[in-house]
């Protein structure tokens, strides 16, 4: 059984607008795997950074990549990744740079981005950040379903404005050494099944899942955000994850 001594680094790294916080629902429930574990807040999404609308695409990937030294990633001893959603830029470059570093690539209701690939890329210059739309907008965009009132108050209340550089920025990537780092989609919002038919089918949002060399599919049927609407079986997930092998 995995515990806290022969763990991997694990390191959960929240979409847009979140902080580290997103994950606390799910980091109670990862014991005895949490020894190792650290959630993120990336550069930009810290409410007491007076700057954090300046914060660029490379300060979110540095951040990362400081965390993975900080909890002895290596070669021989490689880390689990834990992306949800918007995490996708920065987890994607880190797994070019460094796919050496990573064992295992969990993406939560995500995937890997291609090439070239941006958010929002024809966001005006003039535009310094994203804010959290409101949530009949949000919904259009990104199903909601699971989440109680007292949870959309939350996440309201602690999250910040994106950085119109994180979103506008290209993610350039070079090493096809990126494809054969094992990988796991968690699919919430879209099942298993509809995220490899777009895959198949090339729909840009999920293209580059045709190209990974050991895939695996996970459906964890809610809304988008499961670290609060299912974080017990979230959890659950992340920890088998950890597990098993390379």
């Amino acid at each position: 059984m995995t515990d806290q001594l022969t763990s991997p680094p694990l390191v959960l790294v929240p979409g847009h607008w979140l902080g580290a916080w997103a994950w606390d629902d799910v980091v109670v429930h990862l014991s005895p795997v949490d020894g190792r574990a650290r959630a993120l807040t990336l550069p930009g999404l810290d409410a007491d950074d007076p700057e954090h609308a300046t914060r660029t695409l490379e300060d979110q990937v540095g951040a990362i990549r400081d965390t993975l030294d900080e909890l002895g990633a290596s070669r021989d001893d490689p880390a689990v990744l834990v992306a949800h959603s918007g995490a996708n830029g920065p987890v994607s470059i880190i797994l070019d740079r460094h796919p050496e570093l990573v064992r295992r690539v969990v993406w939560v209701d995500s995937g890997p981005m291609a090439s070239g690939a941006a958010f929002a890329p024809g966001l005006p210059e003039a535009v310094s950040e994203l804010p959290l739309p409101p949530f009949d907008e949000l919904a259009q965009q990104a199903s909601l379903d699971g989440i109680e009132p007292e949870g959309l108050t939350r996440f309201r209340a602690r999250a910040v404005a994106e950085p119109a550089s994180v979103v506008r920025e290209p993610v350039i990537l070079t090493d096809g050494a990126r494809y054969a780092v094992p990988t796991t989609l968690v699919c919430c919002s879209i099942s298993g099944e509809q995220v490899m038919r777009m895959a198949e089918s090339g729909h840009p949002m999920f293209a580059e899942v045709t190209r990974l060399r050991d895939v695996d599919v996970v459906d964890l049927p809610t809304g988008h955000w499961p670290m609060w609407s299912r974080p017990r079986e979230l959890a659950d997930i992340i920890r088998a994850e950890v597990a098993r092998g390379r």
